[in-house]
């Protein structure tokens, strides 16, 4: 059974971009070590510390099906086609794909659902018993206040932005989740896993 995953680097102060969707410092531990990973799908390579890259390899490795908002289409126009992580891509959103975008990347693995529910299913759907990511935001947040969220990945860099995007978006609810079944200190990270409590 596939399991869903909400996953994004946060600063310390719970934001993963800042109010005009730039991330800052957020992603400097991406460049600072010796020890390379790669995003199979995207082909796009890291340089991170051994710690980073034994627990990111392993997650970008494990994730079967990226579920995102239209909006991160709209900023990573796509990703020109490739999915960051994973072997496909649900786009929530009430408008099609723009049709030039579309012609250009006629062979891209991206698929689109009306509704957060219609998303999360279609990517259970694709995925078999793999895993799905949701990326944190709007999106997550609306998953998670859903109950479709089973797990919570943080890459959490020490950094305090002040405003922004909010890793779980509108939501402000209390949801218990059990201890951290993951803590990976890496070079201006820390990696953190939590299950969400049943």
């Amino acid at each position: 059974m596939a399991r869903v995953v909400m996953q994004a680097v946060v600063s310390v102060d719970g934001y993963i971009a800042y109010p005009d969707d730039t991330v800052g410092p957020l992603f400097d531990w991406y460049g600072n070590g010796d020890t390379e990973v790669s995003a199979r799908a995207s082909g796009w390579t890291f340089h991170v510390s051994q710690a980073s890259a034994d627990y990111v390899q392993s997650f970008w490795d494990a994730i079967k099906v990226t579920v995102i908002g239209r909006h991160l289409f709209d900023t990573t126009n796509g990703w020109d086609g490739d999915p960051a992580a994973g072997d496909e891509l649900v786009v929530v959103t009430h408008r099609p794909l723009p049709e030039a975008w579309l012609a250009d990347h006629p062979d891209a693995p991206f698929h689109t659902a009306g509704s957060v529910e219609a998303g999360i299913a279609l990517a259970k759907k694709l995925s078999g018993d793999g895993l799905v990511c949701v990326t944190a935001g709007d999106l997550g947040g609306q998953a998670f206040s859903a109950g479709l969220v089973d797990e919570i990945a943080m890459d959490v860099a020490p950094v305090v932005l002040g405003e922004g995007v909010r890793f779980f978006g509108s939501y402000a609810g209390t949801v218990l989740l059990n201890d951290p079944d993951q803590v990976v200190q890496g070079d201006r990270v820390l990696h953190l896993h939590y299950t969400v409590r049943c």
